[in-house]
């Protein structure tokens, strides 16, 4: 047996253990019918999470990040190719990235919006760009970290700067797909992009903006962008018929007209989840662990909506209608 099954046979014996663990939609829901904070916070201890009782929305947040960080740090030892947890990583970096771009032009510090659970370190991404060593980034991340900037500067468009971190997001994680050589992963990173593009194509109809405005904002690596550029509301429905984003177009044509936003995001993201459930017919390899992963992110969005709504007197069908599907 070679080393790398080896390694992926027994990773996913554990993985696949720690999932009977995890949050599922009835723990959830017991979590939202709790009589407070406190009792809502200690249901999680059959999950494995420390107390998190008694802690503020920002102690929450921090908590949860920290967990999520150290799930990656343990993964990344493990498993036999670690550019596998880096797909997962490196969105996180271009949050980052965002958030120092922000800060730099608006004079603020943006650390404590910073997330730790990318490749860099939120203090030394930061100091890279206040001390012009992007060069000492990872490539991608370093020079779309310049362009955007750049844009920024030249447009005051906040949203333009974004693009430009988007795309080299999704450039790198296509990259990172390519050389993982994995048919699931890339299928994913597609997924990821035809969902991002879905999005733009809805909300740019529903401002009322150009197919020009649409094409420049289109990720490639997906569905075909002049495709969607081209399509109307019942056309993008059509475009994505028999795929996994099938329901999510549906309502994205409804959208279009006045229909939820939130119903049809939702739906997309659950599209996403649904193609990571999928692993659950793989023994182990590769796919366990990246199903491992989008399921633990997808947990603690969830642990952080029900407890900090539960903070701020959101009602639990408001924050049931927002919480995405769970993998367990």
């Amino acid at each position: 047996m070679s080393s790398n099954k080896e390694a992926y046979l027994c990773l996913s014996a554990m993985l696949r253990a720690r999932e009977s663990r995890m949050l599922t939609a009835d723990r959830a829901s017991r979590m939202l019918e709790a009589s407070g904070f406190e009792e809502s916070a200690k249901l999680l201890g059959d999950c494995g999470y420390d107390d998190l009782g008694g802690l503020s929305a920002a102690g929450v947040d921090k908590a949860l990040s920290e967990r999520r960080a150290a799930i990656f740090k343990e993964l990344e030892s493990l498993v036999p190719d670690r550019a596998l947890v880096e797909l997962f990583r490196l969105k996180y970096d271009y949050h980052n990235a965002k958030a120092v771009i922000k800060g730099e032009a608006m004079g603020v510090d943006p650390l404590r919006l910073m997330s730790v659970s990318g490749r860099v370190p939120p203090e030394k991404l930061k100091a890279a760009f206040d001390e012009e060593l992007t060069r000492e980034l990872p490539p991608v991340l370093g020079a779309a970290m310049v362009e955007a900037a750049s844009v920024l500067a030249r447009t005051a468009n906040p949203q333009l700067a974004d693009f430009e971190l988007d795309q080299a997001c999704f450039q790198e994680m296509k990259t990172l797909a390519g050389e993982l050589d994995n048919p699931f992963l890339s299928g994913y990173v597609r997924l990821l992009i035809d969902a991002a593009n879905l999005k733009s194509a809805v909300r740019t109809a529903r401002m009322h903006k150009s197919a020009d405005f649409l094409s420049s904002v289109l990720i490639k690596g997906g569905t075909d962008v002049d495709r969607i550029a081209a399509a109307d509301g019942d056309g993008l429905a059509a475009l994505f018929a028999h795929g996994p984003l099938e329901k999510a177009a549906a309502a994205g044509a409804e959208a279009i007209t006045g229909g939820s936003m939130t119903a049809f995001e939702l739906l997309c993201d659950n599209a996403v989840n649904e193609y990571l459930r999928s692993a659950k017919l793989v023994s182990y390899g590769p796919e366990v662990v990246a199903a491992y992963i989008a399921a633990v992110e997808t947990e603690i969005t969830a642990v952080r909506m029900i407890l900090t709504g539960s903070l701020a007197g959101v009602s639990p069908e408001t924050i049931r209608e927002r919480l995405r599907d769970l993998y367990a």
